[in-house]
């Protein structure tokens, strides 16, 4: 028999977790979304998709279609003169087409200033978003900021 000494070594490993595409899609979308490229949104969204928005407030109710949803962005950068920042937290996804963004959100407005978390409930089919269901933390807060 032979008897020796095991020597313990601790080695690093840089352990690489692909995400899954739906999230990837989410991330891209919400990337885009911060430096205003509205191309790139065109291109992760859905020709006939809808982006339902709550609340009871003039940027409220369903934005039907690509160009609807783009222009609905563009007014929100320009009610806010550009102030409007959203920050996101995590993106949970089931694998099967669906996907959960939880984003903060701040933003001033007519000497308002709106500070919230929120989230996205995603419809993706194949590599594009077809529907979007927002979510807020305090609708009520949010129907003030926007009316």
């Amino acid at each position: 028999m032979v008897r020796g000494r095991f020597r313990r070594t601790t080695r690093k490993v840089a352990i690489t977790v692909a995400e899954h595409p739906h999230a990837q899609l989410v991330r891209k979308g919400y990337e885009a979304f911060s430096r205003g490229d509205m191309d790139t949104l065109r291109s992760l969204t859905a020709s006939d998709a809808t982006h339902h928005v709550p609340g009871n407030h003039p940027l409220s109710g369903d934005f039907k279609g690509v160009d609807t949803i783009l222009d609905y962005y563009r007014r929100m950068f320009e009610e806010t003169n550009g102030s409007m920042q959203v920050e996101l937290r995590n993106v949970f996804v089931d694998g099967r087409g669906h996907a959960i963004s939880v984003h903060h959100f701040t933003a001033e407005r007519g000497g308002k200033r709106l500070e919230e978390d929120g989230g996205i409930v995603f419809r993706i089919v194949g590599d594009k978003a077809t529907d979007l269901d927002e979510c807020v933390e305090d609708i009520d807060k949010s129907n003030e900021f926007w009316s």
